[in-house]
C-alpha cells in the first residue's frame, strides 16, 4: 500500500504541521466491540471514532431489527454477533462502491506485521509482503486480535507501514472475506482498517470530487472528530459536505447534497440552533433509525416496525398485505393523508381509523423509542446500553404532556415538533 499511503493519509488526516498526535490516533485505534451490558451495541472507547462507530451501529440495529428472524433483538450469541458485524460492514462496502468494474479493497495487517509482531520481524518483512497477494485471514486467530496495549506501542508512521491492500472483483467473494477478516475489524485499529476499505472502495478520487472544500480533512487532526462528509460518505454512500436535498449553486459555485432517501436517517442539534436545515432523505429514511449529532459527538435513536407505527417506504408492502388498493397512485395518496406533515411513518392508530373505522384499535399515537451511546462514560454506571422510552408524537403543542426540555428532545424537535419524550431511566439520555 505504499504507493497510496500519502493520498490515503491526506484525505483522512490532512497535513497537520506537528502530524497526528498520539493521543488523537490512540483515539482511533480501537475495532468493533460489542458492550458486554448490551449484546447488540457497540463500544466506543474514547471521543472521535464515533463518525465510523455510529453510522456501523445504525446500520446493525436496521439489519437486527428487520432482517433477523429471531424476537428477542437484544439478544445475540458470539456467532451471531459475528454474522451482524461483518454483514453490516459487508453492506456499507457495497454501498460506496462506484463501479463492481473496479472491485472492492479490503486493508488489512499485511503477512505477519499486525502490532502482536516484534518491531525487529516488521523491519525485517516490510518490503517482501507490501505487494504479496496473501490473504489477510490466513493469518492465525492470535495474530488477528491484537491487544489495547498493542496500538500504544504501533504509532501512527508505523501503522501505515504495516498494512496490506486486496482487491475482490465480486459482492459473493466480499461477504466471504470480510466474515474471513472478523478478529481484524474487533482487534486493534479494526476501526481504521474498515475506514480504509471504504475510502479505497469509494476510489480517492471520488471522494475529493464529492467533497465540498477538498482542504478539510475527513478526521480533524487537532480534535479528532470526524466531517459530515465522512458521516454523509458510510450513511449513503456519497462523500458530500451538505445534509439538504438535492444540489445549489451559491455564486456559481455547485454545492452538492443528498440525492435520495437514505436508510438510515440523520438529525442534529445544529439545525435546532439554525445552523443548518436537513433535507427529507435524511430526515425520513426508509428505516425508523436515526443518527443524532450534536456538536461534538454521534449518537443513535431508533424504534422497531412493529411498535405502533410503520416506515412510510413499507406502507405500499403493507397495504398488498392486507389486500387493500396498492396503486402508486394511491398510496401516495394515502401517505399525504396519514402523514401530512411528511414525518416518514404512519402511526397504527390513524391507518385503522382509515381502513377500518368499525373496529377499536385502542392503539394511542405513540410508540417504544430507543436511544443509543457508544461511549461508556455518557453511559449509567458506564455500560454501554439502550435508554428505552416511549414517544408521543402530536400534531400541535398539548401544555398538558409537555416533558423536559432535553438536547435529544430539540434534535427530535427538528423532525416532530411536537414530539414528547417519557424515559425509563431517571435522566434522560446524552447526546454526548
Amino acid at each position: 500500500m505504499s504507493e497510496l499511503n500519502k493520498d490515503v493519509v491526506d484525505l483522512v488526516w490532512g497535513r497537520p504541521s506537528s502530524g497526528v498526535s498520539v493521543s488523537i490516533f490512540r483515539r482511533w485505534a480501537q475495532g468493533f466491540v460489542f458492550s458486554e451490558s448490551e449484546l447488540t451495541a457497540l463500544e466506543q472507547f474514547e471521543g472521535g471514532p464515533c463518525a465510523v462507530i455510529a453510522p456501523v451501529q445504525a446500520f446493525l440495529l436496521k439489519n437486527v431489527l428487520f432482517s433477523r428472524e429471531s424476537s428477542n433483538w437484544r439478544q445475540m450469541s458470539e456467532e451471531e454477533q459475528k454474522m451482524a458485524l461483518c454483514s453490516t460492514l459487508s453492506e456499507i462496502l457495497e454501498s460506496v462502491c462506484s463501479s463492481t468494474s473496479t472491485g472492492f479493497c479490503l486493508v488489512t495487517w499485511a503477512k505477519g506485521q499486525s502490532p502482536h509482531t516484534s518491531t525487529q520481524t516488521i523491519t525485517q518483512a516490510q518490503s517482501q509482503t507490501q505487494d504479496m497477494p496473501e490473504p489477510a485471514s490466513s493469518q492465525p486467530p492470535q495474530e488477528q486480535q491484537p491487544t489495547a496495549l498493542a496500538a500504544e506501542e504501533l504509532g501512527f508512521e508505523q501503522f501505515h507501514s504495516v498494512l496490506h491492500k486486496r482487491t475482490v472483483m465480486s459482492v459473493a467473494h466480499l461477504r466471504e472475506e470480510v466474515l474471513s477478516l472478523y478478529h481484524t475489524w474487533r482487534g486493534c485499529c479494526g476501526v481504521l482498517l474498515f475506514l480504509y476499505s471504504v475510502i479505497l472502495t469509494k476510489g480517492i478520487e471520488n471522494i475529493r470530487n464529492e467533497i465540498q472544500d477538498t482542504m478539510e480533512p475527513l478526521i480533524d487532526p487537532v480534535h479528532g472528530h470526524g466531517s459530515q462528509s465522512l458521516v454523509n460518505l458510510l450513511i449513503t454512500g456519497h462523500a458530500v459536505s451538505n445534509v439538504w436535498d438535492g444540489d445549489r449553486e451559491c455564486s456559481g459555485m455547485k454545492l452538492q447534497g443528498i440525492h435520495k432517501q437514505a436508510c438510515v436517517g440523520f438529525l442534529t442539534l445544529m439545525e435546532s440552533l439554525r445552523y443548518c436545515k436537513v433535507g427529507a432523505f435524511l430526515k425520513s429514511p426508509k428505516f425508523p433509525i436515526w443518527i443524532l449529532g450534536s456538536e461534538t459527538h454521534l449518537s443513535v435513536f431508533f424504534t422497531k416496525a412493529n411498535n405502533g407505527f410503520i416506515p412510510e417506504s413499507l406502507l405500499e408492502d403493507v397495504m398488498k398485505a392486507l389486500d387493500l388498493v396498492s396503486e402508486p397512485e394511491y398510496v401516495t395518496l394515502v401517505k399525504s393523508k396519514l402523514d401530512p406533515e411528511n414525518l416518514g411513518i404512519i402511526l397504527l392508530g390513524p391507518f385503522l381509523l382509515e381502513f377500518f373505522p368499525d373496529q377499536d384499535s385502542g392503539i394511542p399515537d405513540s410508540f417504544p423509542v430507543y436511544h443509543y451511546n457508544g461511549l461508556k462514560q455518557s453511559n449509567h454506571k458506564e455500560r454501554v446500553e439502550y435508554v428505552e422510552g416511549t414517544a408521543l408524537v402530536l400534531g400541535f403543542e398539548d401544555p398538558m404532556v409537555r416533558t423536559d426540555d432535553t438536547p435529544v428532545k430539540r434534535c427530535l424537535q427538528t423532525k416532530w415538533p411536537y414530539i414528547e419524550l417519557l424515559w425509563t431511566t431517571d435522566r434522560s439520555p446524552s447526546l454526548n
